[in-house]
């Protein structure tokens, strides 16, 4: 194990699966200790389980509803309570609901934008007055290369990704402009091997899904977990100390076209 973010303490949102629980595990791997939030209960009352390998002084868990901002005051006095202080956070829960523009419920609208931006938006209220009194941070969004590349059928997640990406860089102006060492960046990643793409595979078969996904993409294959957890260890990284209001693409070559 090495140090790369040694005793710097993270909240890591949507950690029950997929890329949450990915970037959760390299942090610790690299010595951070971690608070994981999640709204499915039932996963994150067995997370101790599936963390065995670690020590349970390295990390606690949290039911959080990310899209109310009670949880979101009640997350950030844990954390702080508990660790003496937050570093690090990885804003990481999200939700995929795909139409068009016209067939989007309004109610499935604001969902994927409560879910998506709104809690972008209380995660970072709620920590950089926190952070900018521990003395330095780093909030990394996750957004996705549809908050670059736009698709037909997307509008709502669309948007939502759209916006993380702007969020993220208010911001970090703000923070520069107030002289708090908080830096905040997104992170864009384009199709990625995690259970998001369940329901893909579930109507294609996994192997006909992986394909089709793939032939998207210019180096013909998809993303892998760790392909996005590395690029949130480096931002979470005194590596990136002068990386603030940027993005970090994974998209496999695809906005490039």
């Amino acid at each position: 194990m090495a140090n790369r973010v040694q005793d710097k303490v993270a909240i890591v949102t949507g950690a029950a699966s997929g890329l949450g629980f990915a970037a959760t595990q390299k942090l610790m791997d690299e010595g951070a200790k971690v608070l994981l939030t999640d709204i499915n209960k039932d996963i994150m009352n067995s997370m101790s389980e599936r963390l065995s390998n670690y020590s349970e002084t390295q990390y606690q868990t949290s039911v959080h509803d990310v899209s109310k901002e009670e949880s979101w005051v009640g997350i950030i006095e844990k954390a702080e309570k508990h660790f003496g202080k937050i570093n690090i956070l990885v804003n990481s829960a999200g939700i995929s609901l795909g139409a068009d523009v016209v067939s989007t419920d309004f109610e499935i609208w604001k969902k994927v934008h409560e879910v998506n931006l709104d809690s972008v938006f209380l995660g970072c209220k709620y920590a950089v007055p926190i952070m900018s009194k521990s003395g330095q941070g780093s909030i990394i969004n996750l957004s996705s290369i549809s908050g670059i590349v736009a698709g037909w059928n997307t509008a709502a997640y669309n948007s939502s990704k759209a916006g993380v990406r702007l969020l993220s860089k208010s911001v970090a102006l703000y923070c520069a402009k107030k002289g708090y060492d908080v830096r905040c960046n997104s992170v864009h990643p384009a199709f990625v091997d995690t259970p998001i793409l369940d329901p893909l595979k579930q109507a294609f078969g996994e192997e006909n899904a992986v394909a089709k996904l793939s032939r998207q993409i210019p180096m013909n294959k998809i993303g892998d977990t760790d392909d996005v957890s590395y690029a949130i260890l480096y931002l979470a990284s005194d590596e990136s100390k002068f990386m603030t209001g940027t993005e970090i693409v994974l998209d496999g070559g695809l906005s490039a076209m």
